[in-house]
């Protein structure tokens, strides 16, 4: 029979059959060399409900081409691990579904605390000591950082959660802690050395130096004294100045700021390849 006459049979579109044969599932009997003419036997409608039932419970094509020739014993038991297997990710799904306001509560809690220490770190900072701008500029600045973490909240944290992994429990106990820089920017083939300056007192003794002319991702490293290393005031104003240079360069920028070894102030900025 044409491949018309065996769509009808099974009910099925003939472009379906054509995507059976293309995928060798079902291939027709003949294919006629002058005219491209599939033609089908009537007792492949048995190979055709096998494989619509396979393909509409989730089986992959491998998977179906696998149990093609399997007897119905064998098909049985494949969809019966289906079955088992679809169980245990449905289960899975009510578990997370049951977890996920619990884990957005405690992550908006997180963010809240944040916030609170980040409002206190600001308003204790010293801009025109340490940046020489003025307060101004330094409450627009305090603005943007606060402003960000407000929009977290307000939009449920989802857009974040991937960047505040670093939040502890407690927070102001883990401002104590040094966090040690995991990246070797000296020895990367990634990082180029654009600039460095040492032995400085503020960070507006050389900031102006500082150019982003090339689009792209930049580093910014510190070795600087505790007081520096552990503000996120400093490291916030550091990162919100450096954005404002070379405004109209597209470009992403992150700062590290660790604890000196020699008593001295060290920067380096570096690009990244």
């Amino acid at each position: 029979m044409t491949i018309k006459e065996f769509a009808a049979l099974v009910e099925c579109n003939p472009q379906t059959l054509r995507y059976y044969d293309k995928e060798n599932l079902l291939k027709p009997v003949k294919v006629d060399e002058w005219t491209g003419y599939r033609y089908y036997e009537a007792d492949q409608a048995l190979d055709f409900v096998k494989i619509k039932n396979l393909q509409n419970a989730g089986f992959t094509i491998d998977e179906i081409k696998k149990l093609a020739n399997a007897d119905n014993e064998t098909i049985l038991a494949a969809f019966d691990e289906k079955i088992r297997e679809q169980k245990e990710k449905l289960n899975k799904t009510i578990e997370i579904s049951k977890s996920y306001q619990n884990e957005m509560t405690m992550m908006k809690n997180k963010l809240e605390a944040l916030k609170k220490m980040l409002d206190c770190s600001m308003a204790a900072f010293d801009p025109v000591k340490e940046f020489g701008i003025d307060k101004q500029t330094y409450g627009e600045i305090s603005k943007e950082v606060t402003g960000c973490l407000e929009e977290a909240i307000s939009e449920g944290c989802i857009k974040y959660l991937n960047n505040i992994d670093f939040i502890p429990d407690d927070i102001e106990g883990e401002l104590e802690k040094d966090h040690e820089c995991n990246i070797d920017f000296f020895n990367s083939s990634k990082y180029e050395l654009v600039y460095e300056k040492h032995g400085w007192s503020h960070v507006k003794d050389f900031f102006d130096e500082l150019s982003f002319e090339k689009e792209g991702e930049y580093a910014m490293l510190f070795k600087t004294n505790e007081e520096r290393a552990k503000n996120f005031a400093f490291i916030n104003t550091v990162l919100a100045l450096a954005m404002k240079k070379n405004e109209e360069v597209k470009k992403k920028v992150s700062c590290n700021v660790h604890r000196t070894e020699d008593g001295e102030n060290h920067f380096w900025l570096f690009k990244v390849l």
